[in-house]
């Protein structure tokens, strides 16, 4: 596989940038410079917690400066693109500030993430080195690393925490420090994150330092992140949302204390945070509603928790309403992009502005518009497509020009492919993605408010709603359901007949109700409604060659890699639906 040459991503044009630094958005920080900094200002506070180990941030600093030197030793420079796929380990963040010191550009990549996605990410980026684990449950992820090295001469180093088989320890790459020569600048590349689309290949996100730092001070103030935080890293550490909404970087910037958790499991979750008086952390709406279900059976003291935030994916009112009385800390919902734009519900907004609606943008210069199909403004409160412009969201994809060409506007707005409407406080209500309005027959079903619905029902753990192919209609829809543990089987009918009698249009009650054990999910815990769609068309497939199959027969859903189970934990097996848009949430 060769890679094109690479494009240079659109930036901010001249008079948007001299903006943004005169209001104090960008101040002319670096990832390196912070380190450096708060390692000064308090070298034995502890930054990071892994287990046992206990790292402080003069560790942090001193350990980024000698791999930053063992990598200069290899060859790997400034521009250079390297893959890093790590678990929820320290020596991720040794890693990734070796790299923003020396101005070598981590690609983040899940460690679900196998071959197929891992080779294009290698391939396109032209990356020189592959950062791994050994083995991560249970997958060994040197061998993969010895395929796709095989085909990719450009791939010089694979370095891997822990044995490295035929590749290279990074223990073993370190160096005495040195000085630098041309450190990166502000307003230089730091990484390239991670985003998706409808076509499954996966696009990369290019962020400066000056405008992803702006994002965490925002996000910290918000959210009320300071030094005496304590920052439970839940969700796959590479990922945009556990990375810097507030995050591990937030927490990093604000001198607090990051826990990290290598699964999301209420069991594992809950001791962490009992045992590291953890204060705030991050889940994807799965998660929220496993742990609150867990939070009711008791077993852990979480009174140290202040602040659960729920982002990733809608987090359905019905959920919402459950968190303060189930977990007993305050709830802050999350919707923004690894694109740029994030909002957050405020901490002292009020209850029912919180559950219903999924907050207002960071910055006062975070420009949102709200459009039909044509891109005519709608009139406020109007729902539509949501499109934004800001000093931390990107203006043009990483070597992707046409994707550029249709992902933003001439003025250089990001199409988010949200349909959202703003209330009067500014506050985004997330309708949902464009491609989850479901045509039935001129009808329009958002599947976020028929699944609210569903949610609502006492027997309902989750739900998700999804179009079926539908030759009369065109689509119709399919609710697939997972009840609560111990909860008394119920037909397709209860929840069709519960929709209704909660006064739901008639159109958009289900035609479809299948009864799930689990939901396939992306690497990153969200509901993978593109895998639904497929078991869709499978099901129909597979009952048109059935004798006997009647038409309208509803489909069963097929295994798909990356499931989770009704504990909300992401399987490690098999590739991640990175291609999911990271509109709502990351």
């Amino acid at each position: 596989m060769s890679a094109p040459i690479p494009v240079p991503a659109p930036t901010w044009p001249t008079e948007f940038a001299e903006r943004y630094r005169a209001a104090g958005y960008w101040r002319g920080e670096t990832f390196g410079g912070m380190l450096r900094e708060r390692a000064g200002a308090h070298p034995d506070r502890i930054a990071i917690v892994d287990g046992d180990r206990r790292w402080s941030y003069a560790d942090l600093d001193e350990r980024a400066d000698r791999l930053a030197a063992g990598l200069l030793a290899r060859g790997i420079g400034k521009g250079d693109r390297v893959v890093v796929q790590l678990p929820n380990v320290a020596e991720f963040f040794a890693v990734v500030f070796a790299l923003f010191r020396i101005g070598a550009l981590p690609v983040f990549a899940l460690p679900a993430h196998r071959e197929t996605e891992i080779a294009y990410f290698c391939a396109f980026t032209e990356a020189v080195a592959y950062v791994i684990p050994d083995v991560s449950e249970g997958f060994d992820h040197r061998a993969l690393a010895s395929r796709v090295r095989a085909d990719l001469p450009a791939l010089k180093h694979v370095l891997v925490v822990g044995d490295p088989g035929e590749h290279t320890a990074l223990a073993d790459i370190e160096r005495d420090p040195v000085q630098l020569t041309d450190p990166p600048g502000p307003g230089e590349l730091a990484f390239l994150q991670l985003s998706g689309g409808s076509t499954g290949v996966p696009k990369l996100i290019p962020r400066t330092h000056d405008d992803y730092i702006y994002s965490l001070r925002g996000s910290n103030e918000i959210c009320a992140v300071d030094a005496d935080s304590v920052y439970l890293c839940a969700l796959p550490a590479a990922h945009n949302f556990p990375l810097s909404s507030p995050g591990t970087l937030g927490a990093l910037y604000a001198g607090a204390r990051v826990v990290l958790c290598p699964r999301p499991t209420p069991d594992v979750a809950f001791a962490l945070i009992e045992r590291e008086g953890v204060t705030i952390t991050g889940v994807v709406p799965p998660l929220a509603l496993a742990w609150t279900e867990a939070a009711e059976r008791g077993g852990f003291d979480l009174s140290s928790l202040r602040v659960l935030l729920v982002g990733g994916a809608k987090f359905s009112e019905e959920a919402a309403r459950r968190v303060t009385p189930t977990i007993g800390c305050a709830l802050q919902q999350v919707f923004g992009m690894a694109e740029g734009l994030v909002n957050y519900t405020r901490l002292d907004d009020p209850n029912e502005l919180i559950v219903t609606s999924q907050g207002r943008p960071i910055s006062p210069d975070d420009e949102i518009r709200i459009v039909d199909d044509a891109d005519t403004e709608l009139p406020e409160g109007a729902t539509g497509h949501l499109l934004t412009r800001g000093p931390y969201t990107i203006r043009g994809y990483w070597n992707a020009p046409e994707h550029n060409a249709r992902s933003f506007t001439e003025d250089g707005f990001y199409r988010t492919g949200d349909v959202v409407r703003r209330l009067p406080s500014g506050h985004l209500v997330v309708e949902g993605r464009a491609k989850d309005q479901i045509n039935r027959g001129g009808e329009k079903v958002a599947a976020e408010e028929v699944e609210n619905h569903i949610l609502a029902h006492p027997s309902v753990h989750d739900a998700a709603v999804v179009a079926v192919p539908d030759a009369y209609l065109g689509e119709r829809t399919c609710a697939y359901v997972i009840l609560r543990t111990g909860a008394a089987p119920l037909k397709p009918v209860a929840i069709r007949r519960f929709v209704r009698e909660r006064g739901l249009a008639g159109y958009k009650v289900p035609d479809h109700v299948e009864f799930v054990e689990t939901f396939p999910y992306t690497g990153v815990g969200k509901v993978s409604k593109k895998d639904l769609r497929a078991a869709i068309v499978a099901g129909l497939a597979g009952a048109a060659g059935s004798a006997g199959a009647a038409p309208g027969d509803s489909p069963g859903v097929v295994d798909t890699p990356g499931v989770v189970d009704s504990t909300g934990f992401v399987g490690s097996t098999g590739p991640a639906d990175s291609a999911e848009p990271d509109g709502t949430a990351h």
